[in-house]
């Protein structure tokens, strides 16, 4: 499986982004995915996960109420849109994918994704 992330960028605080990771392989529709993100000299943490139907999805309490996962298992993609950013949000972010979100929230990931830089100005 590889995974490809992309739709970083800079934005203003308030703005909005959508990060897209497009993953390869044919049983990448059969797992759950995740986003991390690590900012400059600050360890990676969990962003978001969904399951592999999308029954149960997860939030970090920091993002909670402003990002939204979902994903679109034919074209084997999952999406994180990411609202009222905050200064705060600026890291790179990684796409992961493993069995399940349990794991994934542990970053128990099976495979990593190149990151996108999200940048919010204050």
């Amino acid at each position: 499986v590889q995974l490809q992330a992309s739709g970083g960028g800079l934005v203003q605080a308030g703005g909005s982004l959508t990060l897209t990771c497009a993953a390869s392989g044919r049983t990448a529709s059969m797992y759950a995915m995740a986003w991390f993100r690590q900012a400059p000299e600050k360890e990676r943490e969990f962003v978001s996960a969904i399951s592999s139907e999308s029954t149960y999805k997860y939030y970090a309490d920091s993002v909670k109420g402003r990002f939204t996962i979902s994903r679109d298992n034919g074209e084997k993609t999952v999406y994180l849109q990411m609202n009222f950013l905050k200064p705060d949000d600026t890291a790179v972010y990684y796409c992961v994918i493993g069995p399940t979100t349990v794991k994934l929230r542990t970053g128990e990931a099976d495979y990593w994704g190149q990151g996108t830089l999200v940048t919010v100005s204050s």
